[in-house]
């Protein structure tokens, strides 16, 4: 009975969600106080009873997975009693069906912290939020329970089911679909507060200032999911890239995208009242195409390693959420946007105008990979033929684009509010300048001899030596003062402001040593024989055969050695080509040695007629230097989520608000910027 309870669990939820849509809202705009109050204080118990509804469905679908009970056609088509229980547990994300619930749950969990940290805000802007979260909820249940129900029973109960798809066997896949969800619906929280404000007409610097820790850690999480996403790609696919522009990945970097420039606008709304309107649409926009990468992800439309196969009724459907979506939340917008106060004025030269200017290369940015994915679709949509955009496109249209994006990362925060002097701003940037200058044209023509490398390791500096430039100067003590008064009166926004920076330093410079260092070699090796690739020697020492649970491999043992010291002890490398009996499928599973300078990456191909194996061999110099930038960005979202001053923000106000009686955007506070 626990698939069933599981599925009835759903249906609740289904009908909680309903409630919690329209009772808030109803009773925000009831004129008794009486009525209310009430209302607005069962919109928790509703939105937290919902969210238990939907967390027993899921913990259902794990039980069935768990137990290997293949009377359900979700278990039966994903998991095999083979399957190490961990992978078992991670099918429930590996098919169309249990993804979806796996993105209720996210939301369910979202919905959660919203009630149990946000006690701080205004009751009615709260309700509003748990609303809007409602009616999101209710559209994935609805379309969960109508045309992906994971509870399906099977008429017959096959013995054993078809196993999981053996790229997704791998530890990375455990973890990289929940965190890349948790920053996919943590939007959902942004557009929630965006859609609150305009029903609520709340327009001034405090809707902005409760948003903000929520779209940090949206976005962390996102960043994070990312990260696992590629560096899965990077091992287990066994072709040595961490991205391909597929249409898949872009589908998750557009809302990154979008995201960081919803941060930087929330930032100026915060602090200066500004750009509002940014701030809103921004919101829409990150929401909306989260919602499209789940609509590309599920319907059908294009094939990728990441992708769902799925029916073209379920991408229907999806497609018209997001419709109802993005035109509710416009009409809204169009609606109360005459309400909201004009810009306050800046000079060219403030942080207002640097932030501004990112915001317009990060959203071309996007632009430009929203063309190049949705294009080849449509034109084969509309029978005008098909083509193929792939990489040469994006990185001709997209790396012009960072160059100035960067070079304004390490200016803006030397610039004030409203106007700052440009003599002034020379003076403070003019050594982080010349140093990175300096230092990226002599690494670059005395070791890479390349333009572009050039151009990379310049604005990788830049962005490196003004981010410590900053920090040096903010942390400096006063008289009286030490260094650790100074890092204490520091806020933590700050400090992940400078953590994200670096991260993105790191980040460029990791990059752009890759691609112009990187080489590699396809090659076919008999047992006992090596060979020199680069400044390595690579030798086969041996075969050996390391059956898994569900699968048999075949191991090679690599001794790699510095080609200028033979006689040195080896770097043992062991690569594997797998093949998975049930679903009679090979897979390829990299041999990598990993450093702070370099990777050695050795990939199995097939065994030859003379029984020497194909192999490719690649040396990716400062490869860790790009995972460690992905992760310091995502570090520096979650600091800065963590300043209290935006936890408290809230409660100051809605404090202030009680005390005087008045509504929030007529209070003292939320007058001040």
């Amino acid at each position: 009975m626990t698939v069933e309870l599981a599925h009835l669990a759903l249906m609740l939820a289904l009908s909680l969600a309903l409630v919690q849509a329209v009772l808030p809202i109803w009773g925000a705009s009831r004129q008794d106080a009486g009525q209310r109050e009430r209302a607005l204080s069962l919109a928790v118990p509703v939105a937290v009873a919902q969210s238990a509804c939907v967390t027993l469905a899921f913990a259902g679908l794990l039980f069935a997975l768990g137990e290997n009970d293949f009377s359900l056609r979700y278990v039966a088509e994903h998991s095999n009693r083979r399957l190490p229980l961990p992978f078992r547990l991670s099918a429930a994300w590996a098919g169309h069906e249990g993804s979806l619930l796996l993105w209720l749950q996210m939301l369910a969990l979202w919905t959660l912290a919203l009630a149990r940290w946000g006690r701080s805000l205004p009751a009615p802007m709260r309700a509003r939020v748990i609303a809007v979260l409602g009616m999101v909820s209710a559209g994935f249940i609805s379309f969960t329970l109508l045309n992906s129900d994971p509870f399906e029973r099977l008429a017959q109960v096959p013995p054993d089911g078809r196993d999981l798809n053996p790229l997704l066997q791998d530890p990375g896949m455990i973890f990289h679909p929940p965190l890349l969800y948790m920053g996919y619906v943590g939007f959902s929280v942004a557009f929630a507060f965006a859609v609150a404000a305009l029903l609520d007409r709340e327009f001034d610097p405090a809707w902005a200032r409760w948003s903000r820790p929520w779209t940090l850690a949206a976005w962390s999480f996102l960043t994070l999911g990312i990260f696992l996403g590629s560096f899965w790609a990077y091992y287990e696919l066994g072709w040595g890239g961490w991205w391909f522009w597929d249409a898949v990945e872009n589908a998750s970097f557009m809302p990154w995208l979008v995201g960081t420039a919803l941060i930087h606008s929330l930032a100026v709304s915060d602090k200066r009242g500004g750009f509002r309107h940014w701030t809103l649409l921004l919101a829409m926009a990150c929401f909306s195409l989260s919602l499209l990468g789940t609509f590309l992800v599920r319907s059908g439309v294009l094939s990728s390693v990441h992708a769902f196969a799925s029916d073209p009724q379920r991408g229907l459907y999806i497609l018209a959420l997001l419709t109802l979506a993005i035109g509710a939340s416009l009409a809204l917008f169009a609606w109360r946007a005459p309400r909201l106060a004009a810009i306050p004025a800046f000079s060219w030269l403030s942080r207002e105008s640097l932030l501004l200017l990112n915001n317009l290369f990060l959203l071309v940015s996007a632009a430009t990979i929203l063309l190049g994915t949705l294009y080849p679709m449509l034109l084969e949509a509309l029978h005008l033929g098909s083509i193929s955009v792939g990489p040469p496109y994006f990185e001709t249209v997209f790396v012009p684009l960072m160059a100035p994006l960067l070079t304004l990362a390490a200016a803006a925060p030397f610039t004030t509010w409203r106007q700052t002097a440009p003599a002034r701003l020379w003076l403070q940037l003019r050594w982080p300048l010349l140093a990175a200058l300096g230092l990226g044209l002599l690494l670059s023509l005395s070791t890479l001899h390349s333009m572009q490398a050039a151009l990379g390791l310049c604005l990788g500096l830049w962005v490196l030596l003004g981010t410590l430039w900053h920090a040096g100067h903010a942390l400096k003590p006063g008289p009286g003062a030490s260094l650790l008064q100074a890092w204490h009166r520091t806020p933590r926004a700050t400090v992940g402001m400078w953590t994200a920076h670096l991260g993105l330093a790191v980040f460029v410079l990791g990059v752009s040593l890759v691609r112009t260092l990187e080489y590699s070699q396809d090659l076919r090796l008999n047992v006992g024989r090596s060979a020199t690739v680069g400044d390595y020697q690579f030798r086969l020492a041996g075969l050996t055969r390391r059956d898994g649970p569900n699968y048999l491999a075949a191991r090679a043992d690599i001794e790699v050695r510095p080609a200028r010291d033979p006689q040195a002890k080896p770097v043992l490398l062991h690569p594997e080509k797998r093949f998975f009996p049930v679903q009679a499928m090979p897979m390829t599973e990299a041999g990598i040695d990993r450093g702070f300078s370099r990777d050695l990456y050795v990939s199995l191909a097939e065994l030859g007629a003379d029984q020497s194996w194909g192999m490719r061999i690649q040396v990716k110099p400062f490869m860790s230097w790009l995972w460690c930038g992905v992760l310091l960005m995502a570090l520096g979202g979650f600091v800065a989520a963590a300043d209290r001053r935006l936890r408290l923000a809230g409660r100051t106000q809605a404090c202030a608000q009680q005390a005087q009686g008045l509504p929030l955007a007529l209070s003292p506070q939320g007058a001040r910027a």
